[in-house]
């Protein structure tokens, strides 16, 4: 079965007119499609500061599409309000949500494929880690999957340099620990992420890393301009298709 995904990552919804409009610009652009994706993966920064009417915003934005939203958090994230004001989840309404600031990481079955959205932020911090409670979430899930079930990861940070000084110097640390894992795990087929701010490929321990683009501003590069940041590039999306021989196609789109 042909699995299609959606990804949009960094809004970055901070309450002002310019952030609301161009996530509401992508939204659009998903809700016209002339057929419905499998599910939409939102990889983090989704809130700009945390904050709870700003993921009650972000909430509101992908209401009542016609496919599931699947989240994981960003370094501009914070775990109590993203549970409260986007999950619907008060401290204690789940096992690992107790203190409400444990690590979110949530597991869905899309299509036959597993789709794990995990949570990479150090709180307070912009680089990633994988802590070694998610480090064992990953591997206890994804052993309890049923034999033949393709897997993929979504998290925030890309666990590889993408030769850009800023996105490099917060990217995931300790990726050999995720790569160790992955040797345990032929079921994964990829890493999906997001942080960068850009479109870009790479491979990490023999699997494709596809980094998706921002919603709020593009991430230009060295050899482009002195000008790291750039605001007036339009919002972009990702379109993730896997196969039945698991060979997986990623399309990138701006949205004018």
């Amino acid at each position: 079965m042909t699995l299609l995904l959606a990804q949009i990552s960094d809004l970055h919804l901070d309450g002002t007119e310019r952030a609301t409009e161009r996530a509401v610009r992508v939204v659009r652009h998903l809700r016209g499609l002339a057929r419905p994706v499998d599910a939409l993966l939102v990889t983090g920064d989704i809130a700009d500061h945390g904050k709870e009417d700003e993921y009650r915003e972000a909430a509101g934005l992908l209401a009542d599409l016609p496919f599931p939203v699947l989240f994981c958090p960003g370094n501009h994230d914070a775990r109590p309000a993203y549970r409260r004001a986007l999950l619907g989840e008060e401290p204690g309404s789940t096992p690992d949500a107790a203190p409400g600031t444990a690590p979110v990481n949530r597991a869905h079955l899309v299509g036959g494929t597993a789709v794990l959205m995990i949570d990479s932020t150090i709180p307070g911090r912009d680089e990633g880690l994988l802590e070694p409670a998610t480090l064992a979430w990953i591997d206890t899930t994804l052993n309890e999957l049923p034999p033949g079930t393709p897997a993929l990861l979504a998290f925030h940070q890309p666990p590889v340099a993408l030769h850009h000084p800023m996105p490099d110097a917060y990217a995931l640390q300790r990726p050999e620990d995720l790569a160790a894992l992955l040797d345990a795990h032929p079921e994964v087929v990829a890493l999906i992420t997001g942080h960068a701010h850009t479109a870009a490929a790479s491979t990490f321990a023999g699997r494709p890393v596809i980094v998706g683009p921002a919603i709020t501003w593009t991430l230009q590069l060295p050899w482009e301009t002195e000008d790291f940041i750039g605001r007036d590039q339009p919002p972009a999306l990702a379109y993730h298709v896997l196969d039945e021989e698991r060979r997986l196609t990623t399309h990138y789109r701006v949205v004018p």
